[in-house]
């Protein structure tokens, strides 16, 4: 690994997770509102218009696990084999809403 290597891997990381909610991991751009709201109206580019409006998480309370509950039956619905259901909702804990709660 050459001199620098890192950084350019947390940078890469960083505009990767800018692309997804960082609460429920759906892609930005397939939000219809393209983000949530701030408390001033303008966009917030960290969450999307399902988690976040108004400056604030839609659903305040919920868990990480009941987040991924939520994921896994919406993927279902939309036809998603269970196993990337659960694949995908292993994810969230990284996420920061997740990764910053306690």
């Amino acid at each position: 690994m050459g001199k620098g290597t890192g950084v350019l891997i947390i940078i890469k990381t960083k505009n990767i997770m800018e692309k997804y909610c960082q609460s429920c991991g759906i892609p930005m751009n397939k939000d219809p509102e393209c983000g949530g709201t701030n408390i001033d109206g303008s966009k917030n580019k960290k969450y999307c218009s399902y988690c976040f409006r108004n400056g604030q998480f839609v659903q305040p309370d919920l868990s990480v696990e009941e987040m991924q509950s939520f994921c896994m039956e919406k993927m279902d619905e939309l036809g998603i084999p269970p196993f990337k259901g659960w694949l995908f909702a292993r994810s969230l804990p990284r996420l920061e809403r997740w990764r910053d709660a306690s």
